[in-house]
This record gives C-alpha cells, sequence and structure tokens, in this order.
C-alpha cells in the first residue's frame, strides 16, 4: 500500500520509518500541506494523511475523489478544517486522532494554570527591570481553588484528574457524564461552573455551537479573579472580549495554546508585520500565557499520532471500518 503524508514535522519522520519497517506499507512524506495544488500529488496513492489548522480548499475534495482516494485522515483531534459535507459529497472517509495522548494536552494546561496561580509572568517582568521583590504578588495553592472544566472527553476527563489529584474542587460541564470521572468531579451547569470556578480550561471541539463560547457574556460571570486556560480552539474563545475582560480586570489572566487567528503565523517563522494585533497586545501581558498549539508536542504523542492515522489509512483502503470516524 502507497500512503501520502502531508505536513510531515522532522520528528515524526522516525516513527514514520519505524511504522514502515513494521507493516511493510509504503509512506511518502512531504513538507508541503494539502491545498488545491498538492491534492494532485496523490495521484498514484492509496491514502493519505496530513495535519494543518487552516481550512482545506474547496477543490481539494473533488480533485482527491477523481484519483482515488476514499479518505481524509486527519492525524490530530481537531477536524474543525474539514467540510464534513463536501468529504461526504466526494465519497471521502474522515477520520481524525482523537486521544493520541490526552495526557501531554492536560499536563500543559496544568502547567501553564500554575505559573499563573503562582504570578510568574509577573516576577519575570519585573525582574526583566531588576526589580526583585515579591511585594503584591502573593498567591495561592491549587488545593484552595475549584476548577471547572468545559467538555470532560479524553482531554478534559485527563484534566480533571491531574486537577483533583493535586487537591482542587473539580467542577464538569459536558452533555455526557463519564461515571467513571465521578470520583474527580462533580458535573454541574456552564452557568454554575463559570460562576464558581477560579480556574476555567475549555476542552471542547469547535463547531457552530461552540465558537465564541467564552464571549462577554460568559467572561462577565466569571470570577475577576479567574483564569482562563485553552488548549483546544482559538476560535471557542471571543479574543477580543477576552482582551477587553483582561484589560478591565473581569479576569485575573489566560494561558492560551491557540488563537483565532493563528493559522497566518503559527508553526512558521514570521515577521513582526505577519502576526496579528491582538497576539501582540496579549502577549504584551505579564498575566497572559501564550504558546504556539505545542501542547501535544510530547514522544508519546508524536508516535501516537504517526501509528494512530497510518493504521486508519490501511483499514480504509482495505475496506475495514476506521477506528477513529469523523462523518
Amino acid at each position: 500500500m502507497k500512503i501520502l503524508m502531508y505536513s510531515i514535522l522532522d520528528t515524526e519522520r522516525p516513527y514514520v520509518e519505524a511504522w514502515v519497517n513494521k507493516t511493510g506499507h509504503q509512506v511518502k512524506m512531504v513538507e508541503e500541506g494539502l491545498n488545491k495544488e498538492t491534492a494532485k500529488w496523490a495521484a498514484g496513492f492509496d491514502g493519505i494523511d496530513f495535519q494543518q489548522t487552516d481550512d482545506l480548499d474547496p477543490e481539494v475534495y473533488a480533485t482527491l475523489e477523481g484519483l482515488g482516494i476514499k479518505q481524509l485522515t486527519a492525524r490530530m483531534v481537531g477536524f474543525d478544517m474539514i467540510d464534513l459535507k463536501q468529504a461526504a459529497d466526494h465519497h471521502l472517509l474522515v477520520t481524525n486522532v482523537p486521544a493520541y495522548s490526552p495526557r501531554a494536552i492536560a499536563e500543559m494546561g496544568l502547567t501553564q494554570a500554575l505559573r499563573l496561580v503562582r504570578k510568574l509572568g509577573y516576577y519575570d517582568q519585573r525582574m526583566d527591570n531588576y526589580d526583585f521583590r515579591w511585594v503584591g504578588l502573593e498567591s495561592t495553592e491549587i488545593y484552595n481553588l475549584t476548577v471547572g472544566v468545559i467538555g470532560a472527553g479524553h482531554i478534559g476527563g485527563a484534566t480533571a484528574r491531574l486537577y483533583s489529584a493535586l487537591g482542587a474542587n473539580v467542577l464538569a460541564t459536558d452533555p455526557v457524564h463519564y461515571a467513571e470521572l465521578e470520583a474527580d468531579l462533580t458535573y454541574v451547569d456552564l452557568e454554575t461552573l463559570l460562576r464558581e470556578a477560579d480556574i476555567v480550561t475549555i476542552h471542547t471541539p469547535l463547531n457552530e455551537e461552540t465558537a465564541n463560547l467564552l464571549d462577554r457574556t460568559a467572561f462577565a460571570k466569571m470570577k475577576d479573579s479567574a483564569y482562563l486556560i485553552n488548549m483546544a480552539r482559538g476560535g471557542l474563545v471571543d479574543t477580543e472580549a477576552l482582551i477587553e475582560a483582561l484589560q478591565n480586570h473581569q479576569l485575573a489572566g489566560a494561558a492560551l495554546d491557540t488563537l483565532a487567528d493563528e493559522t497566518g503565523y503559527f508553526e512558521r517563522q514570521a515577521s513582526r508585520e505577519e502576526v496579528s494585533e491582538s497576539y501582540l497586545t496579549l502577549r504584551a501581558m505579564p498575566n497572559v500565557l501564550i504558546s504556539p498549539h505545542s501542547a501535544f508536542f510530547t514522544d508519546t504523542a508524536i508516535k501516537n499520532i504517526v501509528e494512530m492515522g497510518l493504521d486508519d489509512v490501511v483499514r480504509i483502503v482495505n475496506g475495514k471500518r476506521p477506528l477513529y470516524p469523523v462523518n
């Protein structure tokens, strides 16, 4: 079997090569993303595998169908860059990798939350100016806090367990209640969570229902001492509303691994002119931490991303049901 792998990272190559040696299939790796031009490269291949956050060009679907490709395998959790109707219309089965390492993202969120709670951004700012005083920066400890988890699936559940292990009171809102998490959290409605949580961490998919879920109305319900953690999708948060809330001291801080406009500059070397004004505004705040959509980036996660994605390509091409179908 021949598989074309788009958007390859150097860190993925050893795991791809190990998978090839184990399975005997052929994989061609290219650094370019999947677009209307590179979709043509799939000619002669049995399946494709890609990862990216920017939307697929509408022409991609028809091109892949015309080349006999039967699937779109996104080796990532999010699949909002795929038009599922277009995929279905062109007989493309969409899969993702929903749980390659929930702990990787959960640990990153916890790490950033601890930095915010201990006010390390303020210390950094002071120490850059050779000010080594502690005054005004007294913090608290996690076991004193209530953590609200929006979306208690694979990643949200792992997040809840980490905070629970540290002694925090954990609340969660999710349309599905998982019995195995009940020892670590209490399910509540969203309004109660926003009102009571000292840390709000969001782990939901991005779709029409969740776009800008955290907006001015939501921030107005939160404590002015609360922190926001977003390790999921930038579009879940109204960026301008977040900036206003931070500037008006409606929130104590935020940790963001993703931004709504990140596709223009994340994951590459960018110039000062290419980054957005909202990024620059947030980045200048000592109570805001931004990472470039890298929460997933651990050795365990990369290995699982590669293997789980490629395994599903093989299953589909062989006429079997994929392990991780989306549509």
